[in-house]
């Protein structure tokens, strides 16, 4: 670490706490040319990955519209908000534990899709029918089975 007074590169760290909310670390250093003191903080940089549309454009992620889409899709049902903060949670990690740097639309549309499903059906239809553009009722049928066979207890 530089010192921010002489930019000597030697310096000594003379004490490290960890911040009050957990999030950060406080370093107090010494230079050894000048003999000044600072601090230094340590804090995690999370970077969503950028979104590549189907068209081939990007753009930067937008907690708001993942949020928007959800709510959409769950107009009038009975799933409570704090249901819906855990499935934007678990979207947002897996985007981040990802590592990528870009992600298809498309995958963000299947985990929403995944998280709907857990959610509440009517829910996961209403997206599915939107994002998968359904253009017959077969394909609405189908997917309405879909949900249906996964709800009824198999038989071994």
């Amino acid at each position: 670490m530089k010192c921010p007074f002489c930019q000597h590169e030697e310096t000594q760290v003379l004490d490290t706490r960890v911040s009050e909310e957990g999030d950060a670390i406080r370093r107090r250093r010494r230079c050894g040319k000048c003999d000044k003191r600072f601090t230094t903080y340590e804090r995690i940089e999370l970077v969503m990955p950028f979104v590549v549309k189907k068209n081939g454009s990007r753009t930067e992620y937008a907690a708001a519209k993942l949020r928007g889409s959800l709510m959409l899709a769950l107009r009038k049902r009975p799933v409570a908000a704090a249901s819906v903060d855990t499935a934007i949670q678990s979207i947002e990690e897996k985007l981040l534990t990802s590592g990528k740097r870009e992600v298809d639309s498309g995958y963000i549309g299947e985990l929403v899709m995944q998280e709907l499903k857990r959610l509440d059906n009517v829910a996961y239809i209403r997206f599915a029918s939107v994002y998968k553009n359904f253009e017959d009722l077969a394909e609405f049928q189908d997917a309405i089975a879909e949900v249906g066979q996964e709800r009824k207890p198999r038989k071994p």
